[in-house]
C-alpha cells in the first residue's frame, strides 16, 4: 500500500468542531491485532495472502484517530486521508483477470437480495445508476431482474472489465456522469462511507435522479460500531468480538460511519426524504480457506442478527430516500 497523507477535518456532515475521541492510534492498532487473531483461528493455516483482503487487509490503513460528532453523532476519522490519497487507494487497484472474474461471480450472486429489495420499494424495474460499480456484480444482477443500470467507478481496471461484460460504465466520480434522461434510481452500495465528499455526491445524485426517484445507500452503521466496541472489554466481549469482526467493523476500515441522526440530517439538507430503512449484515465472507467452524459460526451469527437486529440496530443499513 502506498504512503498516504492526512488532513484535519470538521464533522463531514454538520461541520461542527465539537467531537469526542472514540479511539486513538494505539487503540486502533490493538483492534487490528484483535481482528488478525480472530480470523487466524477461523482460517486454514495455508491461506494465501491475497485471500486476506477485506478480512484483515483493507484498501485504507486503520484510522489514526476516530471521533464522534457531539452535534449529529457522525463517526469519522480525524485526521483523515486527503483526496489524492483516497483516489490512489481505489484508483490504482490492479487485480488479475482471475481475481476480477471471481469477484464478479461472487458479487452477482450476493447482490440479488439488494435487487429484490430495490424492486419492492420502487414497484417495478427502471433505469438506474450505480456509483462505485466495481466489477459489475450488481449491474449483472439488476439486468437479470429487468433493470437497465449503468455504472461509474474510479478504477480503470474495474471499469474495463465491466465494459467487456457488456455494461455501460463511466470512469470517474458521480459528478462526471452525464445523462439525457434522469435516472429512476441512484444506488450507492458499500461506497458512500468511503467518499471524500459525501455531501457533493448527494447533490450530484439529486441532479441525476428524477423528481420522486429513489436514492439508496448501503452503509456500515457507525452507531452499531460505537455501541458494541464499548463491550469488547466487558462480560459481553466474546459476543461483541463476533458481531463486529464478522461484519468487518472491528478496526473500522471505513472513512466514516453514518448514524441514523447524521444520515437523516444530510439527506434532508440535500432534498431527499427517507422512505425505508432495512437492517442487514455484511455479505458472507467465508470461502474455501475458512474452517468449517469459522463458516458455521458466521452463518449462525449473521442469521441471528438478521432476526434480532433490525433497522438501525443492525451492523449494516440500507436507506432508501425519495428525491423531492
Amino acid at each position: 500500500m502506498p504512503r498516504t497523507s492526512y488532513e484535519l477535518t470538521h464533522c463531514p456532515v454538520c461541520d461542527a468542531l465539537d467531537n469526542v475521541e472514540i479511539a486513538d492510534a494505539n487503540v486502533m492498532r490493538s483492534e487490528v491485532e484483535l481482528l488478525r487473531a480472530f480470523h487466524a483461528r477461523r482460517l486454514r493455516v495455508d491461506v494465501p495472502p491475497e485471500s486476506l483482503t477485506d478480512r484483515v487487509a483493507f484498501s485504507q490503513y486503520p484510522p489514526l484517530r476516530l471521533s464522534q460528532c457531539g452535534r449529529c453523532t457522525h463517526v469519522y476519522r480525524n485526521p483523515w486521508e486527503r483526496r489524492e490519497a483516497l483516489a490512489a487507494a481505489y484508483g490504482d487497484w490492479t487485480p488479475t483477470e482471475a481475481v476480477l472474474q471471481a469477484l464478479f461471480a461472487t458479487q452477482r450472486k450476493a447482490y440479488r437480495a439488494q435487487v429484490r429489495r430495490l424492486t419492492k420499494v420502487t414497484g417495478r424495474p427502471g433505469h438506474g445508476l450505480e456509483v462505485g460499480s466495481y466489477v459489475g456484480g450488481f449491474l449483472a444482477a439488476a439486468r437479470h431482474a429487468g433493470w437497465a443500470f449503468e455504472g461509474v467507478d474510479v478504477n480503470e481496471n474495474a471499469k474495463e472489465f465491466a465494459t467487456r461484460s457488456g455494461f455501460k460504465v463511466t470512469r470517474g466520480e458521480i459528478g462526471d456522469v452525464v445523462t439525457e434522461q434522469p435516472f429512476d434510481v441512484v444506488a450507492i452500495w458499500n461506497t458512500f462511507e468511503q467518499l471524500y465528499d459525501a455531501r457533493s455526491a448527494l447533490v450530484a445524485a439529486r441532479r441525476l435522479v428524477r423528481q420522486g426517484g429513489i436514492l439508496v445507500v448501503r452503509i456500515p452503521n457507525g452507531g452499531f460500531y460505537v455501541a458494541w466496541r464499548r463491550r469488547l472489554r466487558g462480560p459481553l466481549s466474546a459476543i461483541a468480538m463476533r458481531l463486529l469482526a464478522h461484519n468487518n467493523l472491528l478496526s473500522f476500515p471505513y472513512r466514516q460511519g453514518f448514524t441514523s441522526r447524521s444520515l437523516a440530517m444530510l439527506l434532508r439538507e440535500c432534498h431527499f426524504e427517507v422512505v425505508r430503512v432495512f437492517g442487514d449484515t455484511l455479505v458472507p465472507i467465508a470461502d474455501q480457506w475458512t474452517t468449517t467452524y469459522g463458516a458455521m459460526e458466521e452463518r449462525i451469527v449473521k442469521g441471528l442478527q438478521r432476526v434480532a437486529q433490525l433497522g438501525w440496530n443492525a451492523p449494516w443499513v440500507e436507506v432508501y430516500a425519495r428525491g423531492g
